[in-house]
C-alpha cells in the first residue's frame, strides 16, 4: 500500500509512467483485499480450523474466540455492542433477513413497509416478494440530487407502518441520505428503521445509537475484506428488535441465522472493520482530494458533462458522471485498461439504462453515457491523472464522430436530448 504522502507527490505527466495497468476504479462493486486482512485470516485456513460451535475441545474454543473478537470489531465500527451483531454470508442475505424477518415477526402489528426507488436490488426485490404475500410497500421518489424528502416519508407513514428501509449511501451515485433525520422520525413514530450501509460502513462515520438505526446491513468485500461474509446489526434495547429467522437448522447466531459460521471470513471482516475505523479520517480526506482532482481535470477539458447526484452529500470516493453525446459502451471500450462501471455490478448484465439514474430524471441517452468511478484505498494520484487523460482523449474522439454533438456546436437546439431537464 503506497503511503498517502507519496501518492500525493507523484507528478502528473500525461502518460502511464509509474502506473500499472489495468487500473482498478470500481471499488463500489468490490474492493481488493487489504494484505493486512489476509494476514489476519491465514491461520484460520490451516492451523485454527475448528468449528466455532464445537465447544468440547480447544479447536472449537479457538475458533469461537476469533468469532467473538470479530463481533467486537464490527460493533466498534458502528457504535453497537457485540451481542447485537449477527454474521451472515453478505449484505444480500442481511437485507433479506432484516426485511423479511421483521415483516414476519411484526405482521400482527402491521404490514406496511416504506423504502425508496433507488435502493439496491437486494432491498427492492425483497420488498416486491413481500408484496406478493400481502405486504403493502411504499416506494419513495428521490429528488434530482438523489435525496429523499423527509416530508414524503412523514406523509407515507400510517398506523400499519412497521418498517422503513432506506439505504445509507447509494451504490451507483454515492449519495448519502439524511440517515440521522430519518432515524429520528422513525423513533418518534414508533417505526423500526433498517439501513443498507454496505457502501457507507468503513467509509463515513456510522453510529447506530446517535442515528437511531435499529437494523443495519454491511458486507466485508466493500471494505477491503473477503467476499462471502457480512453482518446484520439488530438492536437489543430501546427498542428491542425481534427478527424471524429465514434459514432454519441449528439455531446459530442467537436463533436468527442457522448455519456453520465462516470463521475465516468473519476474522477478515473483523480486521477490515478495525482498519477502517482507525484509518477513516485520513483515508476519507485523501479519497475526497483524488475524486475532486478527477472531477476538476475532466471539467477543465470537456463540455456537456454532468455529475449525477449531490456533491455535498456524497461518499468521498464516488464520482458518477454523464458524458453527453457519447455512447456509454463505446466509452467503456475506449478505456478498456481502466475498470469502471456504467451502473451497479449487480445489474451490469442488462442493457437497460440505470434505474437509479432514471429516477434522478435523466433520459435514456444521458443515462447510457454515464460512468461510475469508485476510488479506493489503493488508488494513486498518478492513476487518477492517467484515467483523466485517457477519458478526455476518448470522449473528444467519440464526439468527433457524433453528428448530434456537431449540431449542438453549430447552435442547433436538440430538445429531444434530455440533458438538463432533470
Amino acid at each position: 500500500m503506497m503511503p498517502a504522502a507519496e501518492t500525493q507527490n507523484i507528478a502528473s505527466n500525461g502518460s502511464s509512467q509509474g502506473v500499472h495497468l489495468p487500473i482498478y476504479m470500481d471499488n463500489h462493486a468490490t474492493t481488493p483485499m487489504d494484505p493486512r486482512v489476509l494476514e489476519a485470516m491465514m491461520p484460520y485456513f490451516t492451523k485454527i480450523f475448528g468449528n466455532a460451535a464445537s465447544r468440547n475441545h480447544s479447536f472449537g474454543w479457538e475458533a469461537e474466540q476469533a468469532v467473538e473478537k470479530a463481533r467486537e470489531q464490527v460493533a466498534r465500527l458502528i457504535g453497537a455492542t457485540a451481542k447485537e451483531i449477527i454474521f451472515t454470508s453478505g449484505a444480500t442475505e442481511s437485507n433479506n433477513l432484516a426485511i423479511k424477518g421483521i415483516a414476519e415477526m411484526y405482521r400482527e402489528r402491521g404490514n406496511h413497509i416504506i423504502t425508496q426507488v433507488t435502493e439496491h436490488k437486494a432491498v427492492l426485490d425483497t420488498c416486491k416478494r413481500l408484496e406478493k404475500s400481502g405486504c403493502r410497500v411504499t416506494y419513495l421518489p428521490v429528488n434530482a440530487d438523489g435525496l429523499i424528502e423527509l416530508e414524503d416519508l412523514k406523509r407515507a407513514m400510517d398506523d400499519k407502518t412497521i418498517l422503513v428501509s432506506i439505504m445509507f449511501a447509494n451504490n451507483e451515485i454515492g449519495v448519502v441520505q439524511p440517515v440521522a433525520e430519518i432515524g429520528k422520525l422513525c423513533r418518534e413514530r414508533g417505526v423500526l428503521f433498517h439501513t443498507d450501509a454496505v457502501q457507507a460502513a468503513g467509509k463515513v462515520p456510522v453510529d447506530v445509537n446517535a442515528m437511531n438505526i435499529d437494523v443495519l446491513s454491511l458486507s466485508a468485500h466493500k471494505m477491503y475484506g473477503p467476499k462471502g461474509v457480512g453482518a446484520l446489526y439488530v438492536r437489543r434495547r430501546n427498542p428491542r428488535v425481534q427478527i424471524a429467522e429465514q434459514i432454519n437448522g441449528g439455531g446459530h447466531e442467537r436463533g436468527m441465522r442457522s448455519g456453520t459460521l465462516n470463521v475465516t471470513g468473519i476474522v477478515g471482516l473483523g480486521k477490515a472493520c478495525d482498519l477502517c475505523r482507525e484509518e477513516m479520517p485520513q483515508e476519507t480526506e485523501r479519497l475526497r482530494k483524488l475524486r475532486d482532482h478527477l472531477k476538476t481535470r475532466l471539467e477543465s477539458k470537456l463540455d456537456y458533462i454532468h455529475v449525477n447526484g449531490s456533491m455535498e452529500h456524497r461518499l468521498p470516493g464516488n464520482l458518477n458522471m454523464s458524458f453527453v453525446y457519447v455512447e456509454g459502451e463505446s466509452l467503456l471500450m475506449g478505456i478498456n485498461d481502466v475498470a469502471v462501471s456504467s451502473g451497479s455490478a449487480c445489474t451490469s448484465a442488462t442493457l437497460e439504462p440505470s434505474y437509479v439514474l432514471k429516477a434522478l430524471g435523466l433520459g435514456d441517452d444521458v443515462a447510457h453515457s454515464s460512468i461510475r468511478f469508485g476510488l479506493g484505498r489503493f488508488n494513486t494520484l498518478a492513476e487518477v491523472d492517467y484515467v483523466a487523460d485517457k477519458l478526455i482523449d476518448i470522449v473528444q474522439k467519440l464526439r468527433e464522430l457524433s453528428p448530434l454533438y456537431e449540431m449542438v456546436k453549430e447552435g442547433i437546439d436538440l430538445t429531444k436530448i434530455q440533458w438538463e431537464a432533470h
